[in-house]
């Protein structure tokens, strides 16, 4: 049986197609129905992702396996076949695999290191287990996958690097304080990344949150929504004395915070340090401001260059990950190779306990009464004798990777196994 992986990702295909070929809700269990009722497919399992859709497949022929689920891809979803050509890609057999493994490890996301992927696929491989579309193959593939990943994780640092203007705001944060769960933060303002942001650092231990907007509705609005307080813009520098963590996120046209607005401050707070991070564009924060001691100031450009290096450091994890997953698919190939020769693996050892079996009843009647014992010794003697002699043919079945087949044949001719079940 080969391997097959058909599907498109955020590389190969726009997000309106990716869309259209979503498998949600109801679907994924209609289109598993689909594969497991088909001549073509053996095992099955779909991924379906916001970044990417692909089938991982268990098939008796790659390309006539190729051909079918791009057409199911068509049909199910009623998009013309020449569309979706354009974006499918397909991998047979070792790239197949190895592609699976990337995907796991999230080498084939679109950052680099994400956690979000490796639950995907397991829950991904649990609804086709539960669905009885897998198999030996597949389900032994995806343990190896899980199994991947968790080691890439392991020896490798591809997940330890923020490469997100929020991770990278926590990050830094923990950086100058270290414990978050003493820190005051307050949200200035509204924006995506900035709120992306606020949920990272409550997520990170920030208890004690504040939240103000020249519209005070939306600042009580967000403050409910993050378990914080909401406070009058009118109120800004007065709060601040308290707040050791800023994150500015407004559209005010000029600076709302100068740089001797902060000095005042900062006497007031006894010169403990303060974190501000300033996301708004143009900025809202006085860039002078840097000047100040313990004041630790970062605009949008500064965290972009944070998140470059950190970019730079998975690239190189990156480059340890993809050698393991090189190992693993050779370990994952031997294997699946092995499984050729289960049969005649069998079908010897039952021969040969057939031929000990007879052998040893004929001896024990023709020695006539003996003790428990004694049988016992002739009967293990027997065994050992025999598990001695089949040994060498059955490790070689196993491993010998070159001439498989040849060798299954031989063996087989040898022992006088052709004309035998397996």
């Amino acid at each position: 049986m080969e391997i097959l992986v058909v599907g498109l990702n955020h590389k190969t295909a726009p997000i309106e197609i990716r869309e259209r070929v979503a498998f949600d809700g109801q679907k994924i269990f209609d289109a598993l129905r689909i594969l497991r009722e088909s001549e073509v497919v053996r095992e099955s399992i779909i991924l379906s992702t916001c970044n990417r859709v692909e089938v991982y497949a268990g098939v008796k022929d790659g390309e006539d396996g190729a051909e079918f689920i791009k057409g199911f891809f068509s049909d199910f979803h009623n998009i013309p076949r020449e569309l979706l050509d354009k974006s499918l890609y397909v991998y047979h057999g070792a790239e197949a695999i190895r592609h699976i493994f990337r995907v796991s490890s999230s080498l084939d996301s679109m950052i680099v290191g994400e956690p979000q992927i490796l639950g995907q696929v397991k829950d991904a491989f649990s609804l086709s287990l539960k669905s009885k579309n897998t198999g030996v193959v597949l389900n032994r593939l995806m343990e190896k996958a899980s199994s991947v990943a968790k080691r890439i994780r392991t020896e490798t640092r591809i997940a330890e690097s923020a490469v997100s203007i929020s991770f990278a705001a926590v990050e830094l944060a923990k950086k100058i304080f270290g414990d978050l769960s003493v820190k005051s933060f307050m949200l200035i303002g509204a924006g995506e990344m900035a709120e992306l942001a606020t949920r990272h650092l409550i997520n990170n231990g920030v208890k004690d949150v504040s939240v103000t907007n020249r519209t005070y509705e939306r600042a009580e609005e967000l403050a409910r929504e993050f378990g914080g307080r909401p406070v009058r813009f009118d109120n800004l520098l007065d709060e601040l004395k308290h707040i050791d963590i800023v994150i500015c996120s407004t559209g005010a046209p000029n600076y709302i915070l100068t740089k001797q607005d902060l000095q005042r401050i900062m006497k007031q707070r006894k010169q403990k340090p303060m974190f501000i991070i300033d996301i708004s564009v143009p900025r809202n924060i006085d860039p002078k401001i840097n000047d100040l001691d313990n004041v630790y100031l970062y605009d949008i450009d500064d965290l972009q260059g944070v998140i470059e290096l950190n970019i730079q450091a998975r690239n190189r994890e990156a480059q340890k990950a993809e050698e393991i997953v090189t190992a693993e698919v050779e370990s994952f190939l031997r294997w699946k190779a092995s499984l050729s020769a289960v049969p005649t693996i069998v079908a010897l050892r039952d021969k040969a306990e057939m031929i000990r079996k007879g052998e040893l009843e004929k001896a024990l009647r023709k020695l006539g009464p003996l003790g428990e014992e004694q049988i016992k010794t002739i009967d293990y003697l027997t065994k050992a004798i025999v598990n001695k002699l089949v040994h060498p043919p059955t490790v070689a079945l196993k491993f010998e990777q070159e001439d498989k087949d040849e060798l299954i044949a031989t063996i087989r001719k040898l022992y006088g196994l052709n004309s035998e079940k397996g």
